[in-house]
C-alpha cells in the first residue's frame, strides 16, 4: 500500500512567505496566482484522516469546523464550538491550520 509521506511533495511551502498567505487571505475565492495556487494544491493534498474542512450549518447558515475521520464510514468530527458566520472567515481559519501542519510554523499576517 502506497503512504503518503508530506515531506515528499513536490512543493515545499516556504514558512516566509506570507504574501501568498494575505492574497488567499483578501481573495479565498480566487482567482489565485501560480505560487499560491502551488501552496493550495499541496494542503488539499495527502492524506485524508484528521484533514481540517468546514461543514456547513443549513439550520443557521454558519459553519463549523469539521475534520475528516481515520476510518472512511466513520462521521466527520465536527467542532461545535468553532463556528463561523462567513464563509471566508471559515476558509481562512482552515489555511492557516492547514499552514502550521505543512510548515510546523503558525501563521502571523499584520493586516
Amino acid at each position: 500500500m502506497y503512504r503518503f509521506d508530506p515531506k515528499d511533495a513536490i512543493y515545499e511551502v516556504d514558512p516566509r512567505r506570507v504574501d501568498l498567505a494575505r492574497e488567499f487571505r483578501d481573495n479565498p475565492q480566487g482567482p489565485f496566482s501560480h505560487e499560491l495556487q502551488c501552496v493550495l494544491n499541496r494542503m488539499r493534498s495527502g492524506p485524508l484522516d484528521g484533514k481540517w474542512v468546514l461543514y456547513p450549518i443549513v439550520e443557521t447558515g454558519q459553519w463549523a469546523l469539521a475534520q475528516i475521520p481515520a476510518e472512511r464510514a466513520d462521521p466527520l468530527i465536527i467542532h461545535n464550538d468553532v463556528l463561523f458566520d462567513a464563509r471566508s472567515d471559515a476558509e481562512w481559519h482552515v489555511f492557516k491550520l492547514r499552514w502550521q501542519e505543512i510548515t510546523g510554523q503558525p501563521l502571523e499576517v499584520s493586516e
